[in-house]
């Protein structure tokens, strides 16, 4: 939503919205980005993949994640998975090299388990607090 819209929304000038927006950024509570879809930038399949690792190896399998291109989010979790994945690909043969190449390489993961995703029904930022 444009600076104008908020304003006009919360009844205020757009340089008073402009200004709150800005001492919200410097302070470190927002930041402002442009976030390309996946298939923006050529990849048209993701997945979501559940791994075990050997628990002494877990922060050190999660720092190697991080690292990783393909890779869009890595939550440590409790459950049935330590690491839970959400990974983008370009193509089938591109997620079975990092499933079978990058994770099995990993010193520490014992298994792997990927879900495709077959049709995304909702993509959002935004949060709505009630």
């Amino acid at each position: 939503m444009s600076n104008t819209a908020i304003a006009r929304q919360l009844s205020v000038t757009e340089t008073t919205v402009r200004k709150r927006i800005a001492r919200l950024v410097d302070s470190g509570y927002i930041n402002i980005v442009a976030v390309p879809t996946p298939m923006a930038v050529g990849m048209s399949l993701s997945a979501i993949i559940g791994i075990s690792v050997n628990l002494t190896d877990l922060h050190a399998v999660s720092e190697a994640l991080h690292g990783y291109p393909e890779v869009r989010y890595v939550g440590l979790s409790s459950g049935r998975y330590d690491i839970i994945v959400e990974a983008f690909f370009v193509d089938q043969e591109h997620m079975l090299d990092f499933v079978s190449n990058q994770l099995g390489s990993l010193s520490g993961v014992t298994t792997v388990e990927t879900s495709i995703i077959l049709k995304v029904v909702k993509f959002s930022y935004e949060w709505e607090i009630t």
